[in-house]
């Protein structure tokens, strides 16, 4: 006798600065998929962006009647995390303690905030489960790794949680095991670079990769000569904002080289450019070194290293990298990041008894 796997529908719901993605999973397989991009005009209306809620709800539901989609016939729902306390990796069933927090920005305000609101809305009245999966506060680490040297300023964790977990899974099953029986570090390589050291399922370190923390990437400056920046800030001749916009948004080769565009600098690179050259390489240097550090926090007993990120899909810079850290472990690339399939995929997990669901 053959049974059949149930079949789930899982709605996404990704909401960016300037867009809300869309996307309906049948199991593992996208069905529908929509990005839809919103003007500063319609943005500008509102004074926080938790106030826009009610605005993308229309939008979303639009799309559910263009596509023909009855939201009782979806299995579950599931909504970017966002800015919330520390918290353990895992799927995490939307409550009202999570929309509390939430709606009044207690840790902070960013887009993705809305992902666990806007879920929890087109389910209300059913009995459809809302979810959030791995948002950016994920906190693992040990208690050693949260020590700074000041103890007014401990080390936290914040990073692309979602991605760099979803890679570490794939990566572990690539290597014929569990996710929970590796060592991995696990490098995410966008406009801001997160390197976690992944231990048997746990991200126990890990670079605090918004403030600009561990190597400089594209936008972010990355960790600086500590006592110059101190300097620099009481110098007078910057704003606290405009410091920090060296650090995220304006650092990193956009400082160096006017562009966070690496397509665009490996061209320049290839045209004779030696100072575009020189800081690509330096990238791709404090990079390795952070690697190098987490393998002395696994203590060498490192499974691989796998990178990601839109950055692995350029070979000059993951070349680099595997160059100086080959002799650590096997380097395994998976280009780009699957945020929508990641977060349906989570869901998955829990529907299929794979795990549990977590409360906030």
């Amino acid at each position: 006798m053959i049974f059949l796997a149930k079949s789930y529908h899982i709605l996404v719901i990704n909401p960016g600065s300037t867009s809300t993605k869309l996307s309906l999973f049948k199991n593992e397989e996208v069905l529908f998929t929509e990005n839809i991009a919103h003007s500063n005009v319609s943005l500008h209306q509102f004074s926080r962006i938790i106030e826009q809620y009610e605005f993308r709800e229309k939008i979303i539901r639009e799309f559910l009647k263009k596509q023909a989609i009855n939201i009782r016939d979806i299995d579950a729902v599931v909504g970017r995390g966002g800015l919330l306390r520390p918290l353990a990796g895992g799927t995490y069933r939307v409550n009202q303690k999570m929309l509390n927090h939430l709606r009044k920005g207690l840790f902070g305000e960013h887009a993705a905030n809305l992902g666990a609101l806007l879920a929890y809305q087109i389910t209300k009245g059913t009995s459809i489960p809302a979810y959030i999966v791995d948002p950016v506060v994920v906190d693992e680490m040990e208690e050693i790794a949260r020590i700074s040297g000041m103890p007014l300023l401990p080390r936290k964790s914040i990073f692309h949680a979602l991605n760099q977990k979803a890679v570490a899974r794939k990566a572990a099953l690539d290597l014929g095991k569990h996710y929970q029986t590796v060592n991995l570090i696990v490098v995410h390589m966008g406009g801001g670079i997160s390197v976690g050291i992944h231990q048997k399922g746990r991200v126990i370190d890990v670079n605090n990769a918004l403030d600009g923390e561990g190597p400089f990437s594209p936008e972010r400056s990355g960790t600086v000569p500590v006592g110059d920046l101190v300097r620099l800030c009481f110098s007078g001749k910057y704003t606290q904002d405009e410091i920090r916009a060296m650090i995220k948004g304006k650092g990193g080769l956009v400082a160096y080289l006017n562009t966070n565009d690496v397509p665009q600098v490996i061209e320049k690179i290839k045209k004779g450019d030696k100072r575009a050259k020189l800081i690509i390489e330096a990238m791709a240097y404090q990079i390795t070194k952070q690697i190098g550090e987490g393998a002395t926090v696994l203590k060498g007993n490192v499974d691989a290293i796998v990178l990601t990120g839109g950055i692995a899909h350029s070979n000059y810079i993951v070349e680099m990298i595997k160059d100086r850290v080959s002799f650590i472990s096997l380097v395994m690339v998976y280009p780009g990041e699957e945020e929508m399939l990641s977060l349906c995929q989570g869901v998955l997990r829990v529907l299929r008894g794979e795990e549990e669901e977590k409360i906030y």
